[in-house]
């Protein structure tokens, strides 16, 4: 499970379908509907949240959005709450580990994307964040369990 940091609309066609069917499935454990993935850390964060299921409904709701953008037409009946005014941080460092992860996997399956990504490569330049997350300064998230790439901790 990914629900990714990164804004949405960098997200290339795998990553935004995948985030979403993932989102769902992260809303329905939030929600006590499933006995799979209860103990998944990627839901840490949302859990940090006083509504978990209104956190993940805002974050669906941003992915829904790229979508709408790019023409896609993801199911929006299928979140539970409206987007709220939910607010979560995230650290630069875990920002950093997932745009190396995005990076890799976008090599990998969709090269014309990256053209897309590359103003953010330039140093000093930092992947804008979903839209219901705030960066701070910080290491990786203590929930990451994605191998850490040479000099991100």
């Amino acid at each position: 499970m990914r629900l990714w940091s990164i804004h949405p609309d960098l997200l290339d066609r795998a990553a935004l379908v995948a985030g979403w069917r993932e989102g769902l499935l992260a809303q329905k454990v939030l929600r006590g509907l499933t006995t799979g993935y209860r103990a998944h850390p990627q839901l840490d964060r949302f859990r940090t949240l006083d509504d978990p299921v209104a956190g993940i409904a805002t974050w669906l709701h941003g992915l829904a959005d790229a979508a709408d953008a790019r023409g896609y037409r993801f199911d929006r009946t299928r979140v539970v709450l409206p987007a709220g005014a939910e607010r979560l941080d995230v650290t630069d460092g875990q920002l950093a580990l997932e745009w190396a992860h995005l990076r890799a996997k976008v090599t990998a399956r969709d090269p014309d994307w990256l053209t897309r990504l590359a103003p953010y490569d330039a140093p000093g330049s930092t992947p804008p964040p979903h839209p219901m997350l705030d960066v701070v300064p910080g290491p990786v998230a203590d929930w990451e369990r994605a191998p850490r790439p040479e000099g991100l901790t």
